[in-house]
C-alpha cells in the first residue's frame, strides 16, 4: 500500500495465527465450534430472559444487552476469520477493515459500559435496598443503556476516523485474526501522535474511569456485606453479584494481556490473548451468569421445556 496515496480499494492480508494447512483445519474447527457455543448460549441468554416475566428486572435488562452485545461482537469478526482459514484469498479491502475495527471498538466499550452499569445495580441493590425500585426505574434503565450505546457509536467512529487520516506503507500482511487498532498502527508510516494521545486521554474516560467506578461499588458493596451478622445471608447476598465479579475480571484480565504493553512489542503471541477477549470472553459469559443462578435455571427450563438441573 502506497505511503503517498490509500484508496478504499486498497486491500490488506489478515495471515491470522498461523499459515500451515494442518493448524489452519484445526483453527478452523476449533473457531467453528465456539462461534457455535457463543451463539446458541447468548441466543438462549436473551430469550429466557425475554420470556419470562420474573426476569424483567434491571440486572436481567442489562444482562440481555450484554449478551446482544456479546452476539454482535463475535459476529463481527469470527465469520471473516473462518472464511479466512478456509480459502487461499484473505484479503481484506481497506474500507471493510476500517468496518470491522469500528464495530470492535464500539462493541468492547459498550461491554465496558454496560458491566459498569451491572454494577451501579449491585449497588444500589446492596447498599441501597429500600430505594431500589425508584433508583433503578425503568426508564432511567433505559436512559443509562442510550448513554452507554451513545458513547460507544461516537468512541468507534472517533477512532476510526483518525485511522482515516493516516498512511500505510511496507507489507500489507497482517499476521492477525482481525483488524485491529494496534496492529493496524504498525502499519502506519505517517506520524501517530495524534491518535496515541487520543488513545491515551479518551481510553482513560472509556475504560479507566468505569473500572473505578466499578472497583469503589464493591467496595460498598463488601463493607455492607460485612456488616450483614448472618452468614447465610453474607453469601447469599454476595452470589447475587459473584457472576458479574467473573466477568468484570474475565473481561479485563484479557484486555490487559493484550493492551497493557508498548505498540513495538505487539506480536503473534498476543493472537492468543486476542482470542481470550475476543471469543472466549463472549462465550464464557452465558455460562459463568447461569452456572449458579437458580432463576436463570428455571426460566431456561421453562424456554426449553424441561427442568433445567442445577450444577452441585
Amino acid at each position: 500500500m502506497d505511503g503517498d496515496n490509500q484508496s478504499e480499494n486498497s486491500q490488506l492480508l489478515l495471515l491470522g495465527m498461523s499459515e500451515s494447512p494442518e493448524q489452519q483445519r484445526i483453527l478452523f474447527w476449533m473457531f467453528l465450534s465456539m462461534y457455535l457455543v457463543t451463539v446458541v448460549g447468548n441466543a438462549l441468554i436473551i430469550l429466557a430472559i425475554s420470556s419470562d416475566s420474573h426476569l424483567h428486572t434491571p440486572m436481567y435488562f442489562f444482562l440481555v444487552n450484554l449478551s446482544f452485545t456479546d452476539l454482535f461482537f463475535v459476529t463481527n469478526t469470527i465469520p471473516k476469520m473462518l472464511v479466512n482459514l478456509q480459502s487461499q484469498n484473505k484479503a481484506i479491502s481497506y474500507a471493510g477493515c476500517l468496518t470491522q475495527l469500528y464495530f470492535l471498538v464500539s462493541l468492547v466499550t459498550l461491554d465496558n459500559l454496560i458491566l459498569a452499569m451491572m454494577a451501579y445495580d449491585r449497588y444500589v441493590a446492596i447498599c441501597h435496598p429500600l430505594h431500589y425500585v425508584t433508583a433503578m426505574s425503568p426508564g432511567l434503565c433505559v436512559l443509562l443503556l442510550c448513554l452507554c450505546w451513545g458513547l460507544s457509536v461516537l468512541y468507534g467512529l472517533l477512532l476510526t476516523l483518525l485511522m482515516t487520516r493516516v498512511s500505510f506503507c511496507g507489507s500489507r500482511k497482517i499476521h492477525y485474526l482481525f483488524c485491529e487498532m494496534y496492529v493496524l498502527l504498525r502499519l502506519v508510516c505517517s506520524s501517530t501522535h495524534i491518535i496515541h494521545t487520543v488513545l491515551i486521554a479518551t481510553g482513560c474516560f472509556i475504560f479507566i474511569t468505569p473500572l473505578g467506578f466499578m472497583t469503589t461499588s464493591y467496595i460498598h458493596i463488601v463493607r455492607t456485606i460485612l456488616q450483614i451478622p448472618s452468614a447465610s445471608k453474607k453469601n447469599k447476598t454476595f452470589s447475587t453479584c459473584a457472576s458479574h465479579l467473573g466477568v468484570v475480571s474475565l473481561f479485563y484480565g484479557t484486555l490487559a494481556m493484550v493492551y497493557l504493553q508498548p505498540l513495538h512489542t505487539y506480536s503473534i503471541k498476543d493472537s492468543v490473548a486476542t482470542v481470550m477477549y475476543a471469543v472466549v470472553t463472549p462465550m464464557m459469559n452465558p455460562f459463568i451468569y447461569s452456572l449458579r443462578n437458580k432463576d436463570m435455571h428455571g426460566a431456561l427450563g421453562r424456554l426449553l421445556g424441561r427442568p433445567f438441573q442445577r450444577p452441585k
